[in-house]
């Protein structure tokens, strides 16, 4: 048995299967070294979003890695809320620009999807960037299979962004609908819940950490999927992207799966 594969497909671009969740990204002199060492160690992948850490964390990856080395992709989110309906929308994904210093995002998501102002004006806004070159790829969060199947019809869906993890398994068929049509699925908040016995006892046969297991349970789960566990350390990066190298077996998935 072979490890699953270290990398996937995100549009023409390929993202290593660990990447890294800002969400506690504060604009400090320590937090924009961290990001350049992370980057070292072979993080490739960078998820933020507008409202992250009161809008602090855009602006700190803007600073520590902008302009962004061909191999990295930066993505980032919009739209969490319903105030202010699409143009609010539009004018978040402008100050997005600002902040990370770029021309052209790399992949942009709608952060959630709201009735109030409706699956289609929101891609079919993404649609018109993508269009015009500043967005590279059009991702969405937190959707079931017929969002998708909807959001497909309006413009190419790149990547589906969804709570997914050892405790939290309810977009099982999310993650297979994106593997059965090319589409990265990219699970938030990864090392969430699980049998935490059975999690130990796996890690300590494995020399593993418990963490490494949990990811090493998600990359064995399906090979379109990617994680982007949130860490300020690089340490912990460094940890986290050994997961890759982990070997489960097929006992050790079953038991953890539960």
């Amino acid at each position: 048995m072979s490890p699953p594969p270290r990398t996937i497909s995100l549009g023409e671009r390929k993202i290593t299967r660990i990447g890294l969740g800002t969400n506690r990204l504060t604009d400090t002199p320590e937090n924009r070294a961290f990001l350049e060492a992370a980057v070292d160690a072979g993080i490739d992948h960078i998820d933020t979003a507008h409202l992250y850490t009161g809008g602090e964390s855009e602006p700190t990856v803007g600073a520590a890695l902008s302009p962004f080395a061909g191999g990295l992709t930066v993505a980032t989110k919009g739209g969490y809320r319903a105030e202010g309906g699409i143009d609010a929308l539009r004018d978040q994904l402008e100050e997005s620009f600002r902040r990370l210093r770029v021309d052209t995002i790399h992949l942009y998501y709608a952060h959630r999807i709201h009735d109030e102002i409706g699956l289609e004006p929101t891609v079919e806004l993404l649609a018109e960037q993508r269009e015009a070159g500043r967005i590279e790829n059009i991702g969405i969060s937190e959707v079931s299979v017929e969002q998708i199947q909807q959001a497909q019809a309006i413009a190419p869906i790149a990547a589906v962004q969804n709570e997914y993890n050892l405790g939290e398994r309810m977009h099982d068929d999310v993650v297979d609908f994106c593997a059965e049509n090319g589409i990265a699925f990219v699970a938030f908040y990864p090392l969430h819940g699980g049998d935490e016995n059975a999690v130990a006892e796996i890690a300590e046969r494995h020399d593993a950490t418990p963490n490494q297991i949990k990811l090493a349970w998600l990359l064995r789960r399906s090979p379109n999927l990617a994680a982007i566990p949130g860490t300020l350390s690089a340490e912990h990066a460094e940890e986290n992207l050994a997961a890759l190298d982990i070997e489960l077996s097929d006992e050790d998935f079953e038991r953890l799966r539960g």
